[in-house]
């Protein structure tokens, strides 16, 4: 018997591979798929079996593929009308040598969400471990948020599906949700990624609650982002995606093809760090540090557009192909040979955006000059503690609110440690804000030489 959970950094997003016998079952694949073949072949298994716990939101699902490859069928929830794979309900089963899956509707998070026991039937049919895809988290239980006509009905079945169904398999059982901390799908996840349902009961901030309706109105109360990009993976994940038999190969692109691909209206995604485009850009061009993809490319690129990379050396192109195709985009056209230096070499037009050191900011705030001080993190992150008279608004929903910043006067760009904010001072620039600065280090930097902070 084999075991491995595969994590996806950025996403977050955590899949599971077990076999024995032979055979193996894949549970929420992603869509770079290699790494599960390579794992069955290692252990000299085919992979017969995917289960996809939910309709995901967050990133494409990788099953299609995975299925095109091995020949693996392919299961799903039966609530929602699935254009591909086999659908499930409430207590299918499925053997694999002395391994038994057996599937337990646990709607709220999605409706037609499945979870899925895990039984090593060696020794009982009661079960080890559990696939709760976005149902239970560790230290957080899944967001309700995406029916906004149903809000009270949908927290109602979640509570009904972790209370009802979930919990009640054994405080033993072991919990393998399909994200971990730092993912989109909820807030307030624990940084270990394992844990067992007799602790999540106990020590679960979610589900420390008297009854049913406190646990309704906490999940209602919640306030989440939903990036753009979730309704294409909506539609990708229910209606298929297109088929990706291999990643793209983004090819390298001298300075003419790739101030062309510029002029032709191409979106160029620098993913270098903020402290390089910071130093100088290329105009018109959106800061993107590379870890910051998955989270917010989704908010600003269009699909079916060709996507460039500008990177600091090409060993940084596959990370950055990688963070695309998870959320969809798949048109990676090249990146510049040679990153910047090519493009300062050639003679081409590049800008730069001055750097504030914190001490420098908190000066200015001490001495009221006036500028706008521009925060760009989440809600909650701001209302936990700011700088005073700071003007928030979050990244995401910049490009929608720039005319609440005013042009005629300087704004620095801040955030928790600078990544996010020079995604916000690249957009300002291209929005045609004549003075905008970055505060590198940001919150991070405030609170190490002692900045006020006021919530």
């Amino acid at each position: 018997m084999f075991f491995e959970k595969i994590k996806s950094e950025g996403l977050a997003h955590l899949s599971y591979i077990i076999g024995v016998e032979e055979q193996a079952a894949v549970i929420d694949p992603r869509r770079d798929f290699q790494i599960y073949v390579d794992i069955a072949y290692r252990e000299g298994a085919k992979i017969t079996h995917i289960f996809e716990t939910h309709r995901n939101e967050d990133y494409v699902v990788g099953s299609q593929d995975l299925a095109r490859l091995t020949g693996a069928q392919i299961y799903h929830g039966e609530d929602i009308n699935f254009k591909y794979g086999n659908p499930v309900g409430d207590g299918s089963t499925f053997q694999l040598g002395n391994l038994l899956f057996r599937v337990i509707k646990t709607p709220g998070h999605t409706f037609e969400s499945i979870s899925i026991a895990l039984s090593d039937t060696s020794f009982s049919e009661e079960p080890i471990g559990v696939f709760t895809g976005d149902a239970l988290f560790i230290g957080q239980a899944g967001r309700t948020d995406f029916f906004p006509d149903q809000t009270r009905e949908v927290a109602g079945l979640l509570y009904d599906s972790i209370f009802e169904k979930i919990l009640p398999l054994g405080d033993h059982v072991i919990l393998y949700p399909a994200h971990g901390a730092g993912s989109v799908c909820g807030s307030g996840m624990a940084e270990r990624e394992f844990s067992t349902l007799g602790y999540e009961r106990k020590y679960n901030p979610a589900l420390q609650v008297k009854n049913r309706e406190g646990f309704i109105d906490n999940k209602v109360s919640e306030e989440h982002y939903q990036p753009p990009y979730f309704r294409q993976m909506e539609d990708y994940n229910q209606n298929g995606a297109p088929a990706m038999a291999i990643l793209p190969n983004p090819k390298p692109c001298n300075h003419e093809e790739f101030s062309d691909f510029i002029a032709n209206g191409g979106a160029v995604l620098d993913i270098r760090s903020p402290e390089a485009f910071s130093g100088a850009y290329i105009p018109n061009t959106l800061a993107m540090p590379a870890g910051m993809i998955p989270a917010y490319a989704g908010w600003f690129l269009e699909y079916g557009k060709d996507v460039a990379l500008l990177v600091s050396h090409c060993n940084e192109v596959d990370e950055a192909v990688r963070h695309l195709i998870r959320i969809g985009y798949d048109r990676v056209a090249g990146y510049l040979d040679g990153g910047l230096h090519t493009w300062e070499t050639s003679g081409s037009e590049y800008d730069f955006i001055p750097s504030i050191y914190a001490g420098d900011l908190k000066k200015r705030l001490d001495d009221k000059e006036d500028f706008t001080l521009l925060d760009v993190r989440q809600k909650e992150e701001f209302e936990s503690g700011h700088l005073e008279g700071a003007v928030h608004i979050y990244l995401g929903y910049l490009p929608a609110r720039l005319d609440e910043i005013p042009k005629d006067k300087p704004v620095v760009t801040f955030c928790g440690s600078g990544k996010r904010a020079i995604i916000a001072a690249s957009i300002l620039k291209n929005n045609g804000f004549p003075s905008v600065e970055n505060c590198l280090g940001s919150m991070a930097a405030c609170q190490s030489i002692g900045c006020d902070i006021v919530v």
